[in-house]
């Protein structure tokens, strides 16, 4: 295999071969790996000026030299760009997040192999079967081993000369059944290792030839009116069967089938992986990938196939997934009916239901407020995190006195200071979405013409109708697509969002949940309250002015001045005319006076 080295700027030079390419920074150091049908025209990709996001911009100005070596196939350049990963960990491929030691079971190559369960491989020892990524399912497989055949658990060196001059004892395992006493020579090695050849057959899954090997002795037996050896082999069959019970089983015709399936957001991919044997699930794990640039689903999955395969030593002739990958990984199949099909939506919810997890257990570890910010944005499926949350609510009764509050959240807090107050301007009777479009288009013309702060989330009271208005807004505005923009109608608390006719529906124990609700509600007592002191305000306008004399500013001073109309009549004659002059201080004092009685 060749391998030249290349600048930047002598990417078109590339042979038109398969290959892998590796970049290296101004330091020499490796900084990513890929892989390519044609070398050539992948590395010119990088090198063009359309079609790459940030993270990719930024790896390419950091490419000072490459390499490249050419290989026979695609699929050779597969593997040899998973091994330069794998032994390199470059800073821009991405990373198979792996912090756990699985356990393994291990079949020792001493005289009367032990089976036995070890975190530690060491493969000088014997033969390993997992790793287990459950510890009850590997403790289960070993009780079924020792309940079905004799396996020594001492660790005296039973060779041929240790056991001729007698320096073992039988322990408690021969007197309780469970041994045979290979230590003191009650059992031949040759006899011995049938038991571990058929254990050996149940962790490599092949349970149904265990199954035959069972019914076969106790066929045999009862031939030879050997009763209580039938009844023995009976008894092992049963034990067989319910622990085979126990296990996933999906199609009997369904043998030596692997299930590899993904799902991903921005910064990781969550890789399943199942093995089936005899119809059965004898192995499921999900594997954490954590991105580095914008790889495609096809790229990280045909990567961790390779991986996952080399790390649990399994090769099969089929392989099924959710995603088209290169047919030189083996023959593969996207199922889209039948049992196949089920086999693989079941991998893609355990997927699923690991990345939920995962979101679980890292925003638990958060403090409230950022826990909170961050729920809302998984729960959104917004892009950045909503810091400063803005809702907005129209107040009017019967069209008299419109107005519209906005109030401000932020870190999931209520900012008091950040609320604001509307008088509807442009908008006739009552006409809420009229009103709400004319709120939101004043709220943010302002904001961006005074350069003020933009919230990263926009919550509208009401449902499609108010939130189309509000959304006519910033479309205005070209705003529109900058900033996520959601409607919460009250009734069932449906969440709506711009140009979708279906709404979701939160969890109604969700954190986040609770402070859309909070910031609604807040919200809506803010307009009320200003609403009914408008509406007060009007209605003490209109008696004063009913005073002859009174007119409108004279109404309004009097008002801002004592606040009240009980202080206007508890006021004396002397401070009245201070306000307002004698005369219209005695008029207005006599006219309080007879509404009064007094």
């Amino acid at each position: 295999m060749e391998i030249p080295h290349y600048t930047p700027e002598q990417a078109s030079k590339l042979p038109d071969k398969p290959g892998v390419y590796k970049f290296f920074n101004h330091s020499q150091a490796l900084i990513y790996v890929g892989k390519a049908k044609s070398i050539k025209k992948r590395v010119s990709s990088y090198f063009s000026n359309t079609g790459k996001d940030r993270k990719t911009r930024k790896m390419v100005s950091e490419i000072a030299t490459l390499e490249i070596t050419i290989v026979n196939s695609e699929f050779d350049a597969l593997l040899l760009e998973n091994n330069l990963i794998k032994s390199n960990q470059p800073k821009y491929n991405i990373l198979l997040k792996d912090d756990k030691s699985f356990p393994y079971i291990l079949v020792t190559n001493e005289p009367f192999p032990r089976i036995y369960s070890t975190r530690r491989v060491d493969r000088e020892k014997g033969t390993y079967f997992g790793p287990y990524t459950s510890v009850r399912a590997m403790n289960t497989v070993l009780e079924l081993i020792r309940n079905l055949y004799f396996i020594r658990t001492c660790k005296y060196n039973l060779s041929e000369e240790n056991v001729k001059a007698g320096k073992f004892k039988i322990c408690l395992e021969y007197h309780i059944g469970k041994c045979k006493g290979p230590c003191e020579g009650l059992q031949s090695e040759k006899e011995y290792l049938k038991d571990v050849e058929q254990a050996i057959n149940i962790l490599k899954g092949n349970v149904n030839q265990v199954r035959q090997y069972f019914k076969d002795n106790m066929s045999q037996s009862a031939e030879t009116l050997e009763f209580e050896k039938a009844q023995f082999y009976k008894d092992k069959l049963e034990l067989l069967e319910k622990f085979q019970s126990k296990s996933v089983v999906v199609n009997q015709k369904l043998t030596d089938t692997e299930v590899f399936t993904i799902t991903s957001d921005q910064k990781y991919a969550y890789v399943n992986f199942m093995k089936i044997k005899d119809g059965a699930i004898v192995f499921s794990n999900t594997a954490e990938v954590k991105k580095q640039l914008a790889e495609s689903d096809e790229e990280i999955l045909s990567l961790m196939i390779v991986e996952l395969r080399n790390r649990y030593d399994s090769v099969t002739g089929e392989i099924l997934s959710n995603v088209e990958i290169p047919e030189t990984l083996g023959k593969i199949i996207v199922p889209k009916i039948g049992d196949k099909k089920k086999l693989v939506d079941l991998s893609i919810k355990n997927a699923i239901h690991y990345k939920k997890e995962r979101l679980i257990r890292a925003t638990e570890k958060l403090p409230r407020e950022e826990r909170i910010m961050q729920t809302i944005k998984q729960d959104l499926r917004m892009q950045e995190l909503p810091k400063r949350i803005e809702c907005f609510d129209n107040s009017n009764l019967g069209g008299t006195n419109p107005v519209a509050s906005m109030v401000c959240f932020i870190n999931a807090k209520p900012a008091k200071s950040e609320y604001r107050k509307f008088n509807i301007k442009t908008v006739t009777g009552p006409d809420d979405f009229a009103s709400m479009n004319e709120v939101v288009y004043r709220r943010y013309k302002r904001v961006t013409e005074e350069g003020e702060e933009m919230p990263q989330l926009i919550v509208i009271d009401g449902g499609k109708g108010q939130l189309n208005a509000a959304s006519q807004a910033l479309k205005s505005l070209e705003l529109y697509g900058k900033v996520t923009i959601i409607g919460i109608a009250k009734k069932l608390e449906e969440i709506y969002f711009p140009e979708d006719p279906f709404p979701i529906h939160i969890n109604k124990q969700s954190e986040s949940l609770k402070v859309l609700q909070h910031i609604r509600n807040e919200a809506h007592r803010f307009a009320i309250n200003f609403h009914r002191q408008k509406r007060s305000k009007a209605s003490f306008n209109t008696q004063l002015e009913n005073i002859k004399g009174i007119g409108k500013s004279t109404a309004d001073k009097l008002l801002s001045h004592f606040r009240s109309v009980k202080k206007i009549k508890e006021a004396n004659l002397e401070d009245l005319e201070k306000l307002i002059g004698k005369d219209k201080a005695a008029k207005l004092q006599e006219a309080l006076l007879e509404k009064t009685g007094d």
